[in-house]
This record gives C-alpha cells, structure tokens and sequence, in this order.
C-alpha cells in the first residue's frame, strides 16, 4: 500500500503544495526491427507514442532515448551521448541532431533500442490540472440533486485512487494513493491540522500563497509514512 503524492489546493483554484513521496517509475527498453508497430506525434516533452500498443508500451509513453542515447526534446544528437532533457523542456538542436520521428522512418538505422518511458509532471502542468480539478469539484457541487453536496471525495481507477477532503474555509487537500490503501481520510484531515500549525500560525504566511514550509512537508511525510506502515497518519 502506497501514498502517491499528495496536493493543497487553495480556495481559487492554485495548487500552493505538492510533495511526491512515492511515483512509479516507469521506463522500457527494447530493440526492434524495421518497421515499428507504433504511430508518433511530436509533443512539448519529445515523441509521444499517438497508436499502438505492446510489451508494456501504451499510449502517451514519450521516447526517452534511442540506442542508449537520451533524447532531446522531438531531436537526438548521437554525437553528445550524455545529453539531456533540459528544466523547461525546451527543443534543444545542433547541426549532428535528428529529427526523431524521421530517424526512424528510415529502414536504414534498424535494428534500434528504444527506451520508452512515461515523464514526471512539471511545475506548469501540476498548476494546470489543479486548476482543473478545482472545476471538476465545482461541477459535482452543480450536479449534486441535492444541496450543500460535498463535491468529489473520491475517484476510482484500475491503478489508483483520488482522495480529496476540502475544509470549511474551501482549501482543497488532495492524495492520490494506490487502490488497496486504507484510512486515506484521517491523513488529509490530519493535513488538515498540521497545515493549521505550521502555516496558518506563521506569521510570515499569506492565505492561498505557496506554502514555503519545511516542518509543514516534513510532518506531512512522517503522518504518510506512518500510514503506510500502521495505518494511521497518526505517530
């Protein structure tokens, strides 16, 4: 049983708090011959696989590098093998680099080793999708064929589950945890608590502001991991 990572989202929408404590990571690596069974399409992040699936290699799973070589956004430059993915994820080109895409439309660089993998999420797209969730809540209020409803508490798939727990002031504590984790409640209430202590009673902290606390992500990692081993947020 794991705890994901875990989000505060304040009364407008933006995302003030994030800690990852646990992501899968998520790579494969294998050689293929010409041709590949895959459709790409060229995104902010590099080549992302558009259609086809198999040996674990699923839609959205982004090239990470090709023939040991990491990928540079939708290029590879197979003259600077310890080249990487820049912090803002920025198209990075020299005369040497590829067009990932056309590389390996040509029969001629096969057989190649493919590291396929799924990228973390960056900064701007946490914000996004906060923003997004915050409407989605908003909307289940809405649908609610009853008043004062509570909005999303709970979302279910076949890998994980979305927890959410919102005060009465409106902030948002938000964990996503794998589907056979217990008693995710008491740890967004407990959250809930040690972010009334540890920024609420700063006086240096502004409501709805990030929240730049290192007791406050500290404490919130003891009550996860407490959870995970006890079953309790509670140490």
């Amino acid at each position: 049983m794991v705890v994901h990572s875990f989000y505060v989202i304040n009364r407008s929408g933006g995302l003030i708090f994030s800690y990852e404590h646990s992501i899968p990571k998520i790579e494969l690596e294998k050689t293929f011959s010409y041709p590949l069974d895959f459709i790409f399409k060229r995104a902010q992040k590099g080549v992302v696989v558009e259609f086809g699936q198999r040996d674990g290699i699923k839609v959205g799973h982004t090239i990470l590098s090709i023939n040991g070589i990491p990928t540079r956004g939708n290029n590879i430059d197979f003259s600077a093998p310890s080249s990487i993915n820049n912090d803002d994820d920025q198209q990075i080109s020299s005369p040497t680099s590829h067009d990932i895409i056309e590389y390996l439309s040509d029969s001629a660089n096969f057989p190649v080793t493919i590291k396929f993998g799924r990228p973390r999420l960056n900064g701007n797209e946490k914000l996004i999708l906060a923003s997004i969730f915050h409407s989605m809540y908003a909307i289940a209020c809405q649908l609610s064929p009853e008043l004062n409803s509570t909005g999303i508490r709970e979302l279910e798939t076949d890998q994980f589950k979305l927890y959410c727990f919102q005060s009465i002031t409106g902030i948002k504590f938000v964990a996503l945890t794998d589907i056979r984790q217990v008693n995710v409640d008491a740890l967004l209430k407990r959250s809930y608590e040690l972010y009334s202590d540890y920024a609420l009673k700063n006086p240096f902290y502004s409501i709805d502001q990030p929240i730049w606390c290192p007791l406050f992500q500290e404490t919130v990692k003891q009550a996860i991991d407490s959870l995970e081993k006890t079953g309790s947020p509670y140490t």
